[in-house]
């Protein structure tokens, strides 16, 4: 650490901040019920006037790690959450959800339902998808004469899996950004174990807590399908799944090409550009903008999915932001390091470090995306001495930010009040699933 360059050289003060920071962070939130954006604001601004902190060079680390972090990443949020409002509002979810039924058989609808959350839980936020598919939920739960929560398990789990380990969906995009991680690695190992993760809530739901909760799907949905949207056409499945799988296909392509061809080579060329973000997901807009059917459809995407969209992803925005500025600002002192190597000198497995502050960002919070950008944030400065690259960090925080889903969490009592299961009986369905 440069002493020219250092927030703070005492490693006492450095640590006595760090845990104050960390302590009112997670105190605003849970007990205040602060936003995140002012929850993280005034610890970071309040770290600033610690005695032995260096004013400039905090100030400096502070609006560096904020601009950095957005420069990079900010556009492709946005993109992300416009992709969402077409798909939303497209149809494309309903025609994705008919996929996967005849791919598994209506006889298998938990199973449909579960494969389908994986699919659109990577575009979509989990609470917003459920919304949509939730009359689906209860018609195929009357229809197969079995409990909600054996409907309903694997797709609350798998929408919030994707939700929170595979980008571009906006928690993951921006913990990728926070620890300097390769998205398109990102997205293809974090797709794998999101896969497992889907199957084992699904088991969970059909052989474990579905059978115990005897709660029945509702009257009020019997005989709703997915092939009718309000007298809407609805587009092909080649064409729903095309927003979503482009641009993951162009992004991983280009992590793959990048790793085994030579700088300069053309193909190397085409992909560096084509596998950029920016340019990904903006392939990925025009193509959702394609299955637009209707006039009113056509003037709603030109405006109002556009303002929706950069008003979903505003509060990401500005909490990555923080959350850089953060790592900027722990990066310049001795705490970090210190924390690190005592992790290290304990013979505990490193991976572990981010897992635990993904749990406990989400445990309090009750928020994933701030579980896994608060441990994307704590974690970035420690990954040299931890010996963990961005990628392994930042899937490692994700995946504890998942656990576990119960009553502090907005998703948990969207699901919950829809699907009608009491309290007890969604923690054990819908909070165990999370868990394993």
């Amino acid at each position: 650490m440069d002493p020219s360059t250092a927030v703070s050289t005492s490693a006492v003060i450095s640590l006595f901040g760090f845990a104050v920071l960390i302590f009112l962070l997670l105190f605003l939130i849970a007990k205040w019920k602060w936003h995140v954006f002012f929850a993280l604001l005034v610890p970071i601004m309040l770290f600033g006037i610690l005695p032995g902190v260096q004013l400039n060079n905090f100030i400096d680390a502070f609006e560096s790690g904020f601009g950095n972090t957005l420069g990079g990443i900010g556009v492709v949020i946005v993109l992300g959450s416009i992709i969402a409002e077409a798909l939303k509002h497209t149809g494309a979810i309903q025609v994705i959800t008919g996929s996967m039924v005849n791919l598994v058989g209506s006889k298998r609808m938990p199973l449909a339902l579960t494969l389908t959350g994986f699919i659109i839980g990577i575009a979509i936020f989990s609470d917003v998808a459920y919304v949509i598919l939730n009359p689906l939920v209860h018609s195929s739960a009357r229809a197969m004469g079995v409990g909600i929560a054996v409907m309903s398990t694997g797709l609350v789990g798998a929408l919030q899996l994707t939700h929170a380990i595979v980008p571009p969906t906006p928690g993951p995009l921006a913990a990728a950004a926070i620890v300097g991680a390769d998205i398109g690695k990102t997205i293809i190992f974090g797709s794998i174990a999101c896969l497992i993760g889907s199957l084992s809530c699904w088991a969970w739901g059909v052989y474990v807590a579905g059978p115990r909760i005897k709660t029945e799907g509702s009257e009020e949905f019997s005989g709703i399908g997915f092939k009718e949207d309000e007298g809407r056409k609805l587009p092909s499945t080649l064409s729903s799944y095309m927003p979503i799988v482009i641009p993951i296909f162009l992004i991983g392509t280009q992590s793959v090409v990048s790793l085994t061809f030579e700088d300069g080579t053309l193909i190397r060329t085409i992909f560096s550009y084509l596998g950029w973000p920016v340019i990904s997901l903006s392939i990925g807009v025009w193509l959702a903008y394609r299955n637009i059917s209707n006039t009113e459809d056509r003037t709603n995407a030109r405006d109002k999915w556009v303002e929706d969209g950069l008003r979903t992803s505003a509060m990401i925005l500005v909490v990555t932001g923080l959350g850089g500025s953060l790592s900027a600002i722990l990066r310049g002192t001795p705490a970090v390091e210190f924390i690190a190597t005592a992790f290290t000198d304990y013979g505990l497995p490193t991976i572990l470090l981010p897992f635990v502050l993904g749990i406990i960002g989400n445990m309090i919070t009750g928020s994933t995306t701030v579980g896994v950008i608060t441990a994307a944030s704590l974690s970035a400065p420690m990954l040299g001495t931890l010996g963990l690259s961005p990628e392994a960090a930042m899937l490692s925080g994700a995946s504890g930010s998942v656990i576990i889903k119960y009553v502090n969490s907005s998703y948990f009592w969207i699901c919950t009040s829809l699907t009608k299961l009491s309290v007890s009986d969604a923690v054990f369905s819908y909070g165990g699933a999370t868990f394993v």
